[in-house]
């Protein structure tokens, strides 16, 4: 393989500068530059893209400012959410409204106080943060809370995204790793210091939504709650002539065990069997229940995976691990039947663009590229190709790729 690097344009932190792609930062997030140049080489005219792992919204977000036709899918309520609130058409009184109110909020940072507190069941909410912050945090909510009946559900949605910077920006979670971990908390400030902090990052954050939100777009995606293992149940068949993508990785990574602080503040989550559940029917999900239910998996029924050496590779990592063999059987399992699913709804002719990552188990490597190119090409799409993509931040031998190919 030839030496490819980190190359920082290719990865979330490009979408940070990117105007509505940096509203808020989470890990399941590839970069805008990559759906970009997709685009570039797909005549507009009579396109119709399809995104059936929504993620951030990157794809919907860049086709709907591009006037492109898109529909985007998850199994997961709150990213499609935030894909609703990102791809938004937001006029001048939907603008002013918001910072109006975003102003009354400022005056709660500054003087907290009152019966109007709102915090979610978080268990252990103490190591997320701090009493000070927490308070000034719950005032804020409950006050977006008492006002969601009463403003546009699209100003109501800026000043949730403007909450959830905050929130995240003055909360003990680190980002230095792959998945999120918690730095210490410094307990010295005293409570005008955090109400302080808190102001300038409110208001900082007000301001670029405000800036951000008044960019066009010029299609509204079409977005859908639905199981990527079962898009032909929603989505119109023989019908999308492009999809671009990126799926979980199979890297043991739970993204609603990242996504939970969101989700519990903006009340997608009440406990953490909830969150568990989620996480199990999600594909490649870990988090709490998911885990143990990964234990006791085996195949509903027989089917070989495509690819020759499957088999040798699921039996070097049980050797270690039997769970994480069940993990990485399941994965390619349920992927089976998303390829499956996902034949029967793109049209004769139509691309398809997976941006994927390959992984590690202990010292074996999973070729996670040619094993989707390998399931692509037995469903019956043809050309299929995989390009090396960027060199991963992770573990030496972890790489990112494009897979592209066609339906006949």
């Amino acid at each position: 393989m030839q030496q490819l690097g980190l190359f920082a344009h290719l990865t979330h932190k490009a979408n940070l500068r990117q105007t509505r792609y940096g509203w808020l930062r989470l890990t399941p997030a590839y970069s805008v530059h990559l759906v970009q140049d997709v685009l570039s080489q797909i005549t507009p005219h009579d396109t119709v893209v399809l995104d059936p792992f929504c993620g951030t919204g990157t794809t919907a977000l860049a086709c709907a400012e591009r006037g492109i036709p898109v529909d985007t899918t998850d199994i997961n309520p709150f990213l499609l959410w935030l894909t609703k609130t990102k791809v938004g058409a937001y006029d001048s009184a939907h603008l002013t409204e918001f910072r109006s109110n975003a102003q009354y909020i400022a005056q709660l940072i500054e003087k907290p106080g009152g019966n109007d507190i709102w915090t979610p069941p978080i268990h252990q909410i103490e190591k997320w943060w701090s009493f000070d912050v927490l308070r000034i945090l719950g005032g804020m909510m409950g006050f977006i809370r008492r006002i969601s009946d009463l403003c546009s559900e699209k100003v109501v949605d800026l000043l949730k995204v403007a909450f959830c910077r905050t929130m995240i920006t003055h909360s003990s979670a680190s980002f230095n790793h792959q998945s999120m971990s918690f730095k210490t908390q410094n307990n010295l400030p005293l409570f005008h210091r955090a109400a302080d902090d808190m102001l300038m990052t409110w208001q900082a954050v007000v301001e670029d939504l405000y800036i951000s939100a008044q960019s066009k777009v010029q299609t509204k995606p079409g977005i859908f709650l639905c199981d990527a293992r079962k898009l032909s149940t929603v989505l119109p068949h023989d019908f999308y002539t492009c999809v671009i993508t990126s799926p979980p990785y199979p890297n043991r990574m739970s993204y609603i065990r990242e996504l939970r602080p969101y989700m519990y503040w903006l009340g997608y989550l009440c406990d953490g069997r909830e969150a568990g559940e989620l996480d199990w029917q999600a594909i490649g999900g870990t988090w709490g229940v998911a885990t143990s239910n990964v234990g006791r998996w085996s195949p509903p029924e027989p089917r070989a995976i495509p690819y020759p050496e499957f088999s040798d590779i699921l039996a070097k990592i049980s050797v270690k691990s039997d769970l994480l063999a069940r993990y990485v059987h399941k994965y390619f399992y349920d992927m089976a039947d998303h390829i499956n699913d996902l034949f029967v709804v793109v049209k004769s002719g139509g691309s398809i663009y997976y941006i994927v990552g390959n992984s590690k188990f202990y010292d074996v490597i999973v070729p996670v590229e040619a094993i989707f190119a390998s399931m692509f090409s037995e469903r019956g799409f043809v050309d299929v190709d995989v390009r090396p993509i960027r060199k991963r931040t992770s573990k030496k031998e972890l790489y990112e790729y494009l897979i592209c190919a066609r339906k006949p």
